[in-house]
């Protein structure tokens, strides 16, 4: 049987999930806030492993959609995560079993145990990315052939858009423009598949994760110890750079938050500089002019001091910052993953290379 989610399991998640989120998935704070506030009104949480799902239940996707820059300054009403799922009801002429998270990222990790406490489904350990990019066809369900729509998108006016795409990559472009119109966010209904589907081809187990990286912070702040070692121990993941952040340059164009983030060297990195490209995520990772961490894997910024996980948002001059490169999951390093997340796909004429062979190349 699953287990119920509290306030201080869901504060953990949001944070693991902001670390696994890349700089991105929305605001965590209110996405953490918008959860709790759902239990409290609704009741507890179930959230269930995939074994538990019946192979042919209808399950969905609950996220937002939107630059996180949006979401900051105008926040969700509450009730379009629940709209959108009725709304999907009426479409598919059943009630999906359960809801689950597109991406490990901030808010888009919340919305789903809103929308379940809402209408009394459990959540599912699981995601469709192990972290979060900006573009809907980047899925392991999209990778794989399953569609991500019908999808329903609603707002905070109570309108609701049904999009049906012939693939993800329309389902990108018009759910976006959608959002545009909607005034910069939507709550969506997406990725209906079965049980099985999931099994198969989804990232399992991602909200536990997110919850032992979120706790590893917590307690090892309470320890007075290190948690940035506790990520990383978690994580497998590597140091790449500390540094102060001495400019950032972002823009929103209603989409996408798209910008660069420079820092300056410290401590042992004193006298190199790094600049971070970001998409919503954080993309590509540049230390004195050379790629050491690219798209699939993750470039995380937590701060120095607490290893709170900074979001593209978030980003200010004078944050003194350690830069982490993650591994992805296995499934973006495959043929067909590659061909959706390589940094080529985002415009950088640069090869993608494992994090672990780049730091291993580098004798660290």
């Amino acid at each position: 049987m699953g287990r119920t989610i509290g306030i201080q399991d869901i504060r953990d998640m949001a944070l693991g999930a902001t670390v696994l989120g890349a700089g991105g998935g929305g605001d965590p704070y209110v996405g953490s806030l918008m959860a709790i506030e759902a239990i409290r009104k609704y009741g507890d949480v179930e959230l269930i492993e995939p074994h538990e799902v019946p192979d042919d239940a209808i399950v969905a996707v609950s996220e937002l959609m939107g630059a996180p820059t949006v979401s900051v300054e105008k926040i969700p009403a509450g009730f379009e995560a629940g709209a959108a799922y009725d709304e999907m009801t009426k479409e598919l002429g059943v009630a999906p079993f359960a809801t689950f998270s597109v991406e490990a990222g901030g808010a888009n990790s919340m919305f789903p145990f809103v929308l379940a406490a809402a209408r009394r489904i459990p959540v599912i350990d699981a995601d469709l990315m192990g972290r979060a990019f900006p573009n809907m066809e980047m899925t392991t369900l999209g990778i794989h052939g399953v569609p991500g729509t019908p999808t329903v998108m609603a707002d905070a006016h109570g309108n609701t858009v049904t999009v049906r795409t012939v693939d993800d990559v329309w389902f990108e472009k018009i759910a976006r423009e959608v959002t545009f119109a909607m005034g910069g966010y939507s709550i969506l209904c997406s990725y209906p598949c079965t049980g099985r589907q999931l099994k198969d081809f989804g990232v399992l187990g991602t909200a536990s994760l997110c919850q032992r990286i979120g706790r590893a912070i917590r307690e090892a702040r309470e320890a007075h110890g290190d948690p940035i070692q506790a990520v990383l121990a978690i994580t497998k993941g590597y140091r790449l750079f500390k540094g102060k952040i001495v400019d950032v340059n972002r823009r929103t164009d209603g989409k996408f938050a798209r910008g660069q983030a420079v820092l300056q060297g410290l401590d042992d990195d004193k006298g190199s500089r790094m600049v971070i490209d970001f998409q919503n995520e954080n993309i590509i990772a540049w230390r004195d002019g050379e790629p050491v961490c690219t798209v699939p894997d993750l470039i995380v910024l937590l701060d120095c001091e607490s290893g709170t996980p900074i979001t593209t948002e978030g980003l200010k001059y004078g944050a003194r910052v350690v830069v982490c490169g993650l591994p992805c999951d296995p499934q973006w390093r495959t043929p067909e993953g590659l061909a959706v997340v390589e940094p080529r796909y985002f415009g950088y004429n640069v090869d993608y290379i494992a994090i672990e062979e780049r730091m291993g190349a580098a004798g660290r």
